[in-house]
């Protein structure tokens, strides 16, 4: 049975959908069965793995909507994952879901039927804590959060954490956190230093011993419409993504011990 791991920060620009379309094909090279499920409007994901999101037909919103089957909306990409894209036809399923029954459980309803399917689930989150995030986090195993070590990224982690806190304990005692991945990494930077310190100190083995460096390979990909490891297999970001996919499987077999 697939595990299913939501991507997710509220704060934008985190690398939250490097990450999610990094993680992704990393994971596939190793000969695993991903799907990617974009659920941002934006479609940043969507775009970054090679899928016009202008062009497709059906999409995360058919699906959360209950118009279509999870298999009809899925694309295969260039990178060996599958996706099921977004763009801004999402923002219609706020409105939508709001006077709809079960409305938290419409992503993990529509998952069970595909779930068997794939080794992982991604969930490329959008940068708010909206229905979309908790339809996410509902139909989730685990979240892996990426963050830059930064202030303001610590207070939003503790919103973020009482958010996963109280869907546990509400409506998926199964929840936890996958991780906590520090990209934009700059080990020059004091405070960079003094953020990851208070991770480890705070949440101990939850944070990644992996880092993700600032790469401009990694910016340049998206444009491309492919995963770094793809762009350059050789660039310092997708030797770091690589290192944490390892971690990520290594996690996941320990979990079976």
């Amino acid at each position: 049975m697939g595990k299913i791991i939501a991507v997710a920060n509220q704060k934008g620009g985190v690398g939250k959908t490097t990450s999610c379309v990094n993680l992704a094909a990393s994971i596939a090279s190793k000969g695993r069965r991903i799907l990617l499920i974009d659920l941002d409007p934006q479609g940043n994901a969507s775009m970054g793995s090679g899928i016009n999101k202008n062009q497709v037909e059906y999409s995360a919103y058919e699906v959360l909507m209950g118009e279509c089957e999870p298999t009809v909306a899925i694309h295969s990409t260039q990178a060996g994952y599958d996706l099921i894209p977004a763009n801004r036809d999402l923002t219609a399923a706020e409105v939508g879901l709001l006077n709809a029954t079960r409305k938290e459980f419409r992503l993990s309803q529509a998952l069970t039927k595909i779930k068997g399917s794939y080794d992982y689930i991604f969930i490329d989150c959008p940068p708010s804590l909206n229905m979309l995030t908790v339809n996410a986090l509902v139909a989730a195993d685990s979240v892996l959060v990426p963050m830059q070590c930064e202030y303001f990224a610590l207070e939003g982690l503790t919103g973020l954490v009482e958010t996963i806190e109280s869907i546990k304990a509400t409506v998926n005692n199964k929840l936890k956190i996958e991780g906590l991945l520090r990209t934009m990494y700059d080990a020059r930077n004091r405070l960079t230093t003094e953020v990851s310190d208070q991770l480890h100190k705070h949440f101990s083995d939850k944070v990644f011993k992996t880092v993700i460096p600032r790469n401009v390979r990694l910016a340049e990909a998206p444009s491309f419409g492919l995963p770094a490891m793809i762009y350059d297999k050789s660039s310092q970001g997708a030797q770091a993504y690589m290192e944490l996919a390892l971690e990520v499987l290594e996690k996941r077999e320990t979990e079976f011990l």
